[in-house]
């Protein structure tokens, strides 16, 4: 298998698989692609699905196999940002924002790893959420905005606002704490909830997640009654 990550800004990431190789994505997230057949299914029953769905991403999966010696798949960032690959396996397992997942090799397991109601006007209605990456396989992860990587020492603590976390890795001890000082969760404007994150580990952040952004500007569109 032969990856690349084309542009800067909005990424998209072209994979050309040989036989017998195999790629796995939510469904809806195809850009394009050549010489490739693709099924869609419920990964895992449907309670694998419900699974899934309960952690952020989709009820089905879309499995892309080349229907010659050798095909191209290609899928695009929604949302400026970038790509991010990651090794899964060994131990090695990670937390992602809701709707991070955007590929893997075969061998991903995918389930909710966190969910907690923060605020519907925040997160959209559905609360703040964490998909869980496990299984054995390498995954390519959609993160929003500029990307900043932190590798925390044991102890060493960080404080989040929780839209801002992209991705960490399972060995982090992470907990919602709320905002210390009454004065500051009234007239802090910087929300009641904080993520912490303590090490060992590694933590990526994402300076433009998304659904803060449609909070942000959701104010300036003109209401249902206008």
């Amino acid at each position: 298998m032969q990856t690349r990550t084309v542009g800067t800004t909005l990424q998209v990431l072209e994979l050309t698989l040989g036989e017998g190789e195999m790629i796995v994505a939510e469904s809806g997230r195809l850009s394009w692609m050549s010489n490739m057949n693709l099924q869609t299914r419920a990964k895992g029953g449907m309670f694998g699905a419900l699974r899934r769905a309960a952690g952020g991403g989709t009820l089905f999966l879309t499995d892309f196999a080349p229907s010659a010696s050798e095909g191209m798949v290609a899928f695009a960032a929604r949302a400026p940002g970038q790509i991010v690959e990651i090794e899964v396996g060994d131990g090695r397992e990670y937390f992602v924002h809701e709707h991070g997942f955007l590929c893997a090799t075969q061998g991903i397991d995918l389930s909710v790893g966190f969910q907690r109601s923060l605020g519907a006007g925040v997160f959209g209605g559905t609360g703040f959420i964490l998909q869980r990456v496990g299984g054995d396989a390498k995954a390519w992860i959609d993160l929003s905005g500029e990307v900043v990587r932190y590798d925390l020492a044991p102890g060493q603590e960080l404080l989040v606002q929780p839209g801002h976390i992209g991705m960490f890795e399972s060995s982090i001890d992470f907990q919602i704490t709320t905002l210390r000082g009454i004065r500051n969760m009234l007239f802090g404007g910087d929300g009641l909830f904080l993520a912490q994150l303590r090490g060992p580990g590694a933590v990526w952040l994402q300076s433009m997640p998304l659904p803060l952004l449609a909070h942000a500007i959701q104010r300036y569109l003109p209401s249902s009654g206008a």
